[in-house]
């Protein structure tokens, strides 16, 4: 019986007998209009065979240009965008609505075709312009590739398409040109020329040498930057070029010279270009379309009139730095981007994965179907695919090889990659579940080339990428690695870089699964080794909790309390009866930090069970941990720290959360993190020693830096906001003739507003401001405080306590070439440097608002040194800060 349909009484007959495929939620269905379904029947081109499918488009699109041109248009322009691989024979579909009327359509009731293809240009070009004014770049340059094969197809003149290359080569001669609005303006021109270079070499008006020239120089320019984002670490050279790894721009320079050298003779050898099997257009019966002149808009600068108390702008734009993409294979197996054809096939993998960033299952199908888009031999053919006879001039690539190249190149772009890391590692998984025969043996390929690298100097912030990577994938297929091939390592120091792989790597697959678990996937040299895992499960150790502990029946009493919901007052009684107690019968103690860590360590305790329970007792006794840390009590604050590390010192990652859910109830501000992390003796006795920042340290470093810059960015908006509304108040203010008309009433009085009060009687407004010169003095502060830091560790002055032997040594060439005899403390100092490199390029946006404040401060102590570790410093800042001459 269906329920769908109501009951018409006994031995009715029941209606829509003769529709057996009836279903009521055909009522509520909604059918495409004629504008969609023409819409998607030009999205959808090439789904079976886009060669016989462009002919038969074009004659539909012919017959329907008359009523439905702005949909035909967008709908070009939303594939062009949106589905790069498939360019070719848009340039085909445009080229056959361009020219005379052919392949079996009647020219006889059909419109001039010439009109069509024009109107449709004409319409498109206005969306071009849409995507220019708003400087969405990739749109922009994904069109310039359809104009480009437009223009080797005759549909666009080829001296308007030069103008237009020449336009965006113009941005690299402005004064003061961004690197980011550099990069994007050389993309523009550089693929343009690389897919049309050869038929504007042919005409009077060629202009590829003053494009490359202006690509060239602009490049140059950059130099001195490209040496902090290389994913191979050089502590002790300057340059700008590194082993298994192409920079952006450098890869398009070698191109164009390559192509300029040969007279662009060698066009992208790999992509079709389906609009050459029709014949030649007469330029008087089909005169080619002139693309308009444009001038490409500057970048958009907000002023929110919001400067720091210090008088420096607290406004923040990101930075773009050079690109230096990975490279994990060699040129015989997957494209050489410094090639025409591999540069711009490489292009297309990334373009892909950011506009599919949205369904990352599709765009794993869609990467792996691209050879479709390709010539033939492009690729090596699948298993069981047509045979290829066997042609010299094929490339036959690999295309798994090629993916997984591209995917982890761009993660591990520097200092952060585009998307959430997260997404390349789903997009990695998705891969291999589509394809796990093929792209598997790709991915551990991709994994032995890195783990070798790590020992060559891979960055810091890349190796750990590496290891969340590494430990999420394995963490999708059972954990299943073949763990033995590292077991000769074991016999290196324990902080080498693949020594800290591994054990980083195992305790990211145990938060991900379990203990035992990962422990019976290694193999027994593993095992037994307590730097690659412990022997005992994550969890806390609370420091009072064995009955010898002098302190553990004052921990029991305050425990007890906590478990049986006591009021907060009650807790804090209890801790100043212990407070006297000890005071009386203990001596030659700090009795406040005993307490103060009493107390902690039994809060943590009963938030220990689950992340929920923590939240609970957070927020349960927030007056006692308030009561606790005195807002000027740095000490104090000290203390809830030291003992927070101290019970979580078996599972750091808790740590790293509970110093995020401190910082968020106020509880410790990220000065006090920063300083404890940069203070803070390591082995906890009263010996200095030096103080190094490895993987863990700049995670807690990160949390704090990031909270502060994230408070500042809150309260920015929260005046944006206010400011907003009282604007607008006051708008509609004078519209209304002075009266607020908010409050008017049809018989009533109007009452003048006046514009003074409104501006400044806003208690709201007021309010946020004081928050926000706060919030930016704290910004700063922490932002000064870790550049100072770093520059204790690395370069202390000679009455510091924290000497540093090594951070003079690991950055000496000679020393680097003897690397493999490095003890812990020299790999621990070298590590040091990469986070002090990346802090300074990852942050370099705040940086650089602040730098005349910041380096006042934290280099007095080595202002006038001469010392390699103080230049070496200053050096990095320089770059960071855009000070490199």
């Amino acid at each position: 019986m269906n329920y769908d349909r109501p009951y018409r009484g006994g031995g009715g007959r029941r209606r829509y007998r003769d529709r057996e495929d009836y279903d009521t939620h055909d009522r509520r269905r909604e059918y495409e209009s004629p504008e969609q379904i023409l819409k998607n029947s030009i999205i959808r081109l090439g789904e079976v065979d886009p060669v016989q499918e462009v002919p038969r488009l074009a004659k539909q699109l012919r017959e329907d240009a008359t009523s439905m041109l702005p949909t035909i248009s967008e709908g070009i322009r939303i594939a062009v965008t949106e589905q790069p691989y498939k360019i070719p024979y848009y340039a085909a579909l445009l080229r056959l609505l361009h020219g005379p009327s052919s392949l079996g359509s009647d020219t006889s009731t059909a419109q001039p075709s010439s009109s069509v293809g024009k109107q449709v240009l004409e319409d498109f070009w206005k969306g071009f312009q849409g995507y220019l004014d708003k400087l969405s770049w990739r749109d922009v340059r994904l069109c310039i590739h359809f104009f480009a094969h437009l223009t080797v197809a005759q549909v666009i003149s080829t001296e308007s398409m030069a103008a237009l290359l020449q336009s965006f080569a113009a941005v690299l001669d402005e004064f003061g040109v961004s690197y980011g609005r550099g990069k994007h303006a050389a993309l523009c021109a550089s693929e343009g020329l690389m897919i049309a270079g050869a038929v504007i070499q042919k005409s009077l008006s060629s202009n590829t040498t003053e494009i490359i020239a202006a690509i060239h120089g602009f490049n140059e320019s950059m130099a001195p930057s490209k040496n902090l984002v290389q994913p191979l670490t050089s502590l002790t050279s300057g340059s700008s070029t590194v082993d298994y790894a192409d920079e952006l721009l450098d890869s398009v320079i070698a191109v164009l010279k390559a192509l300029e050298a040969s007279e662009f003779a060698d066009p992208p050898a790999s992509f079709p270009q389906p609009y050459l099997q029709y014949e030649d257009l007469d330029p008087a019966s089909s005169p080619p379309f002139e693309l308009p002149s444009i001038l490409v808009p500057p970048e958009v600068i907000e002023l929110d009139g919001l400067p720091s108390d210090g008088g420096e702008d607290a406004q923040v734009k990101k930075d773009e730095w050079p690109e230096f993409w990975f490279r994990l294979f060699d040129n015989a197996v997957t494209p050489d981007p410094n090639t025409v054809s591999g540069f711009l096939i490489r292009s297309n993998f990334r373009d892909m994965i950011d506009i599919f960033e949205v369904n990352r299952k599709e765009c794993a199908r869609l990467l792996l179907e691209y050879p479709k888009w390709c010539v033939l031999g492009t690729f090596k053919p699948r298993a069981g695919g047509p045979v290829i006879e066997d042609d010299p001039s094929a490339n036959n690539w690999q295309l798994e090889s090629a993916i997984i190249e591209a995917t982890l190149g761009y993660l591990f772009l520097l200092p952060e990659p585009g998307q959430k890391p997260i997404y390349f590692i789903a997009l990695i998984t998705e891969l291999c579940k589509l394809s796990p025969s093929t792209v598997g043996p790709a991915v551990g390929k991709s994994i032995r080339r890195l783990y070798s690298c790590l020992a060559d100097g891979l960055d810091v912030e890349v190796a750990r990428r590496f290891v969340e990577w590494f430990a999420v994938h394995m963490s999708n297929f059972g954990f299943q690695w073949v763990w033995k091939e590292w077991i000769p390592d074991l016999v290196l120091p324990e902080n080498h870089p693949k020594r800290t792989f591994v054990r980083r790597a195992v305790e990211s697959e145990i938060r991900l699964s379990y203990h035992e678990r990962i422990l019976k996937a290694l193999p027994e040299a593993m095992q037994d080794d307590p730097n690659v895992i412990a022997s005992q499960q994550p969890g806390p150790d609370p420091e009072y909790e064995e009955p010898s502990h002098p302190y553990h029946d004052a921990y029991n009493s305050i425990l007890s309390l906590l478990r049986g919901r006591s009021r907060a007052e009650e807790v804090i009684a209890q801790l100043d009866t212990l407070k006297t107690t000890l005071d009386t019968s203990h001596t030659g103690v700090h009795v406040d930090s005993i307490i103060r860590s009493l107390a902690i360590q039994s809060l943590l305790s009963i938030g220990s069970r689950s992340f929920s329970h923590f939240l609970n007792a957070i927020e349960r006794y927030l007056p006692l941990l308030r009561g606790l840390a005195v807002p000027t009590d740095l000490d104090a604050k000290r203390d809830i720290l030291v003992a927070t590390a101290a019970f979580w010192k078996r599972n750091k990652h808790m740590i790293g959360i509970v110093f995020d859910k401190l910082m968020q109830y106020q509880i410790v501000d990220p000065t006090d993190i920063v300083a404890w992390i940069f203070n803070d003796t390591p082995s906890g006795d009263d010996i200095a020693r030096p103080v190094y920042i490895q993987a863990f340290e700049w995670e807690l470093l990160k949390g704090a830096l990031d909270k502060a810059n994230g408070r500042v960015t809150i309260a920015r908006k929260k005046v944006a906001a206010l400011r907003k509304e009282q604007d607008d108040s006051i708008a509609r203010a004078k519209a209304s003739g002075g009266a607020d008309v908010g409050n008017m009433e049809v018989d009533g009085e109007m009452k003048p507003l006046k514009q003074d009060e409104s501006a400044t009687e806003n208690p709201q407004l007021t309010t946020a401001l004081k928050a926000f010169t706060s919030l930016t003095r704290e910004q700063r502060s922490v932002l000064a405080k870790t550049l100072e830091g770093f520059v204790s560790c690395l370069s202390p002055a000679p009455g510091d306590a924290h000497q540093n032997t090594h951070s003079k040594t690991v950055i000496e060439e000679h020393t680097w070439d003897r690397r493999a005899s490095w003890t812990n403390e020299e790999w621990m100092t070298w590590e040091t440097w990469g986070w002090c490199r990346h802090f300074c390029r990852l942050y370099s946006p705040y940086l650089r608002n602040y730098s005349t404040t910041l380096s006042t401060v934290a280099f007095v102590k080595i202002e006038g040194f001469s010392t390699p570790t103080a230049q070496s410093i200053k050096k990095i800042w320089d770059i960071a800060t855009g000070q490199e001459a």
